[in-house]
């Protein structure tokens, strides 16, 4: 009888234990209200298309028991969204996704932060950028670009579209000029859709917009891809307009356009949150790259997907703060 009661005992415990674990959170922390997920950047750009698409995986797949809310906060070149973010100290029930304003806005007008004011989540992706044209423009190839702008009569220089001033495409548009000697009018815009907007309505001659911020006017035929700014060419091979895919685009490099710029898309938390509440936004993102969504939306704005937390993903934040502070030394872009 005492051999039969202590199994009893042991079964109760295993059954006990059992549902234990599936009654305990899966996290020491989980949001308890409403999450704010703060764009510092205009509708339209590749920063506010990914915060939705984020918003819109998390909701279809049920990823997070509260609601996740995109509020854009673009003012001063994203300084009002980074500042809201350094003001929320201790407060996890916020988040912002982060372009590379993260390490010019602040260099450019002297507003008090930087980056490591902030609590680094993950990096979620790499943005490419590209050197695009009107799909009537009479090149299409970088040295056509390049001949064309050398040849351009004085007085009628060619406008360069951008989002933000002293931001990252002024910053390669200013490294296209010191590259070429070339001078070109910058015409900034609020968000990457207004800068395709204006390129397919021929009010700008270029642009270096992210593949996702044109690639809806390339499929339609309104604009043409010359180049892009990296190392090496894109891997993705589904065609995309007239043939086409982001694989056959050339580097700028190949094309005498020896330039190379690369955008981060990253998450960071507010001031002084804990470990648990990173870990719990780190597993969030893991799982949201896990998708079939996420994966088509990378494909398709022809992203590199590299993934980076804790100690790499601070590592690559500062040395890419450096590389910021040096290529707007370089324009003469820093706050005096």
């Amino acid at each position: 009888m005492h051999s039969a009661f202590a199994k009893s005992i042991k079964r109760l415990g295993v059954v006990c234990a059992a549902l234990a674990a599936f009654s305990a959170p899966a996290w020491a922390w989980e949001p308890t209200k409403n999450v704010e997920f703060i764009v510092p950047a205009g509708t339209g750009g590749g920063a506010d298309q990914m915060a939705r698409v984020l918003q819109g995986i998390i909701q279809k797949h049920s990823l997070m028991k509260q609601s996740l809310v995109v509020i854009n906060k673009s003012g001063g070149a994203g300084a009002e969204g980074f500042l809201d973010m350094k003001s929320s100290v201790g407060n996890p029930h916020k988040i912002i996704i982060t372009l590379s304003n993260l390490f010019t806005t602040p260099l450019a007008t002297g507003v008090p932060f930087k980056w490591d004011d902030l609590t680094p989540v993950a990096m979620l992706a790499l943005d490419e950028f590209i050197l695009w044209v009107n799909a009537k423009a009479p090149y299409d190839d970088v040295k056509g670009y390049l001949a064309a702008l050398k040849a351009a009569p004085a007085g009628e220089s060619f406008k360069m579209g951008g989002t933000g001033s002293k931001q990252e495409d002024q910053i390669i548009t200013a490294a296209i000029e010191q590259s070429t000697g070339a001078k070109f009018i910058y015409v900034p815009y609020k968000g990457g859709g207004d800068v395709a907007a204006q390129l397919v309505g021929g009010h700008i001659t270029s642009s270096v917009n992210n593949p996702i911020e044109a690639v809806s006017q390339w499929r339609a035929g309104e604009l043409k891809p010359l180049c892009v700014f990296d190392t090496q060419k894109l891997t993705y091979k589904e065609p995309i307009a007239g043939g086409k895919s982001w694989s056959d685009i050339p580097t700028c490099k190949s094309g005498g356009l020896d330039i190379e710029y690369l955008m981060l898309r990253g998450i960071f938390m507010a001031p002084r949150v804990t470990q648990d509440q990173v870990d719990y936004y780190i597993d969030l993102f893991k799982k949201v790259r896990e998708t079939p969504e996420w994966k088509d939306f990378m494909e398709k704005g022809a992203f590199n997907t590299t993934m980076l937390t804790g100690a790499e993903y601070k590592a690559w934040l500062g040395k890419a703060a450096d590389t910021h502070r040096s290529l707007m030394e370089k324009a003469g872009f820093i706050a005096k």
